[in-house]
């Protein structure tokens, strides 16, 4: 199946979780899946990367060509396929479209806007594809906080929180199974979804 990772591109977060985003995504790449991702070189986008590529798997990098110009970032250069978009929305759209599941790992402003777009589409019912954060060393503990608060306020429905799953670093194997299970095994679907 082809996963969709999204996470930071910055190389100056610690490598504790470089090496946790490298063992899942080797893991993957052993299992014959393949990385659909933002086409970056450092950070958990590298990381993610060489994950699957030092496990086997096929490496697909989505970018802007504005990135390539603008030397905005360095690009992974072992890519089996890399696209080059006009934009920001068609990238994320590409990634989007070409993958059966989301992880997403620690990351900024841009790792954030990507969870809650393909948590959005899901609820309103564009796909059913499994979510899941990764909430390495405590990262993802604020969203989750957040999503909870919003549901007990009623500004979104208590469903939205079934639409995705959160996992930290000791439950590799877990998220693993949630991510190739069937959707109608590991969570509800959109159809069972209560709409007011």
């Amino acid at each position: 199946m082809n996963i969709c990772v999204y996470g930071a591109a910055s190389s100056k977060i610690d490598k504790y979780y470089i090496d946790i985003v490298e063992k899942l995504c080797e893991e993957l790449g052993k299992k014959g899946h393949v990385l659909v991702f933002g086409a970056g070189g450092s950070g958990l986008m590298g990381a993610a990367a060489r994950g699957f590529h030092d496990g086997g798997g096929r490496v697909c990098g989505v970018v802007p060509l504005f990135f390539k110009e603008q030397k905005i970032e360095t690009l992974f250069s072992e890519s089996d396929n890399t696209i080059y978009t006009r934009d920001m929305g068609t990238r994320k759209q590409i990634m989007e479209e070409n993958a059966d599941a989301f992880i997403v790992t620690p990351g900024g402003i841009g790792t954030f806007d990507e969870f809650f777009q393909v948590l959005t589409l899901k609820q309103l019912r564009q796909h059913n594809k499994p979510i899941a954060l990764f909430n390495i060393n405590g990262y993802y503990y604020s969203i989750q906080a957040l999503m909870h608060n919003g549901a007990q306020e009623r500004f979104l429905r208590e469903d939205c929180l079934d639409l995705y799953r959160c996992f930290d670093e000791n439950e590799i194997d877990e998220m693993i199974k949630y991510i190739e299970s069937p959707p109608e095994e590991n969570e509800k679907t959109v159809d069972q979804l209560k709409y007011s």
